[in-house]
């Protein structure tokens, strides 16, 4: 108690001199919150977020005060908001602290991997416990929920509310609230949770009632709406646009919002796509018709919200490489993820970001234009075909794409030419040492007989699930998580894996300087490295690299992601 009592003297000293002092304010807002007192609490977290309003952790804070204050509303703005400044890559931690969430995960476990009843799981309160829980399902809504015991237990839920809206019962809004948020959830990972035959069958039932109501005028109840949009996508409804001119909550209205409208814009998108390039070689047209199938990776915050408020604000100033006029190309930009980043860190550059997959692109303009950004040109292209476009780039981003052309050295190449004397190159590639796990997956899904089918995928994956020992690299992958990840993971038309040695040989052949890796997740990485090579280590050697992998082979799990330089003249 003493130092609780310190603390809260140096923080009332701070403010003193400095009443809107960001982390004083929010210190003083989690102890009143650790002493029961919520009202004092979201008050200091107020003060906190009118300092700095792209604060995700005092937005966090906020939203579990207001919670348990039973302000409802204003928690579930501020976990929205923590969300969208970041916290979703930390959402699984927090929703695996809830005590709720971690009892029905404790039960799970306790039969794994034997199924258990809903009465078993859920008891008499059903899924009411869940629904009250206002950050998971402001975190469904938000963000792919990359975790098995979340997932098996959101798969339970699911099936719970499949049954309450099958027998017609009366519900809160609250249990609404929870279906339309497990629906948006469904729909980001792409519907890749697995579900029971009886499951199916009983969700095909309440999708037949519901198009019977739909046409015939009936009312639809909300539950009802969002249970059949958490088995299969509302924008795939015959007749859906109907749904537009009835009058839901809010929650129904966000719901059809993400899996109606949005999807419609995506259709009108494509029609101001330029096509650059044909798509002729075979390779090029299997792995385009598997982004049109499932476009990747289907994402949803945007990662530089918190940077881009800061510089519009003053806080930060960009430097002067970021403020020039320069000509970026993103080879091979997906759904746009990257190509947005880009364009926001380098708001005087222009950015051509092409993509095999339509589909994609329309998903990536529409994401753009949500952003207000004017300075990305998207087009569809095949990266071997670029060399006709007659243009040229100070710098070229391709992560994650050469590895699934025909010949990713011949892909690379192109790229080479494109790039202006003194320019840079971003490059992502597979590690041959590092994918062993996914060869080893590839061969036991070939010997299965899965498919790339959505049946198939999902069959996939509930078996890994039972295996979970033995996959503990895939079940700790975020791709794994949804349907377009896991295809594009582990059942990817064409993948080649390369090694530092074939990377090395392409650089000195055509003329590219070796600059550096990207920064590891793990800091440790470069110690190690170090002392692997001490007094000699060079991080842009990559021989010494080769010898670090062999003797370490997980470091480069994703990829080898890397930047070159063209000599200038």
């Amino acid at each position: 108690m003493r130092r609780f009592n310190e603390a809260q003297e140096i923080c009332r000293q701070i403010l003193a001199r400095e009443p809107g002092h960001v982390q004083a304010l929010n210190l003083l807002g989690l102890m009143a919150q650790a002493a029961g007192d919520h009202r004092a609490a979201a008050k200091m977290f107020t003060k906190a977020i009118a300092s700095d309003e792209v604060n995700a952790a005092c937005h966090y804070n906020a939203g579990n005060s207001y919670q348990a204050l039973g302000n409802r509303a204003k928690a579930a703005a501020h976990f929205s908001n923590a969300l969208a400044l970041g916290m979703d890559a930390k959402a699984v931690g927090f929703i695996l602290q809830s005590p709720t969430v971690a009892g029905y995960v404790g039960r799970i476990a306790g039969k794994w991997p034997l199924p258990l009843t809903n009465d078993e799981l859920f008891g008499t309160d059903g899924v009411a416990p869940l629904a009250r829980d206002l950050f998971l399902r402001a975190a469904m809504e938000a963000t792919t929920l990359a975790n098995m015991q979340i997932e098996v237990l959101l798969g339970y839920a699911r099936a719970e509310l499949l049954r309450l809206a099958s027998n017609e019962g009366e519900v809160d809004d609250e249990t609404v609230g929870l279906a339309c948020a497990l629906a948006r959830q469904c729909f980001i990972n792409e519907y890749a949770y697995g579900q029971t035959q009886a499951e199916t069958e009983l969700a095909g039932a309440l999708r037949d009632r519901l198009l019977r109501d739909l046409t015939s005028g009936a009312a639809i109840a909300p539950l009802t709406l969002a249970v059949v949009a958490a088995y299969a996508p509302l924008h795939a409804l015959p007749q859906a646009d109907a749904l537009l001119r009835r009058d839901w909550p809010a929650a129904t209205a966000g719901l059809l919002r993400v899996q109606l409208r949005e999807p419609r814009e995506e259709m009108e998108e494509r029609g101001a796509i330029a096509t650059l390039t044909p798509i002729r070689n075979d390779t090029s047209v299997e792995v385009m018709r598997q982004y049109e199938e499932n476009p990747y990776p289907r994402w949803t915050v945007n990662p530089l919200t918190a940077f881009t408020a800061d510089r519009a604000r003053g806080r930060t100033v960009a430097t002067a490489e970021q403020q020039a006029e320069r000509d970026i190309l993103i080879a091979g930009c997906g759904t746009g993820s990257h190509a947005i980043q880009i364009a926001q860190v380098y708001p005087n550059a222009r950015l051509l970001a092409v993509d095999i997959s339509m589909t994609s692109l329309a998903y990536a303009r529409r994401k753009t234009r949500e952003l207000g950004l004017r300075n990305v040109e998207y087009a569809q292209a095949d990266i071997l075909e670029l060399g006709a476009i007659g243009r040229s780039f100070d710098s070229i981003e391709s992560v994650g794409v050469l590895h699934h052309l025909a010949e990713p050295f011949a892909g690379w190449r192109v790229l080479v030419s494109l790039l202006r004397p003194g320019g840079t190159m971003r490059i992502g590639l597979y590690s041959e040492l590092a994918r062993r796990v996914i060869v080893e997956a590839r061969a036991r899904i070939a010997a299965r007989n899965y498919r790339a089918t959505t049946e198939d995928i999902r069959r996939c994956r509930q078996d890994i699930f039972r295996e979970a020992e033995q996959w503990k690299p895939l079940i700790g992958a975020k791709d794994f998580y949804s349907m377009s990840g896991c295809r594009d993971l582990l059942f990817n038309v064409m993948e080649h894996r390369l090694t530092l040695p074939e990377i090395a040989a392409f650089l000195n052949e055509h003329g590219l300087t070796f600059q550096g890796f990207e920064p590891f997740d793990d800091p440790a990485m470069l110690d190690r490295f170090r002392k692997q090579f001490p007094g000699t280590a060079d991080e842009t050697n990559l021989e010494q690299w080769h010898r670090f992998e062999v003797a370490h082979p997980e470091t480069f799990w994703d990829m080898y992601v890397f930047t070159a330089g063209k000599t200038a003249g």
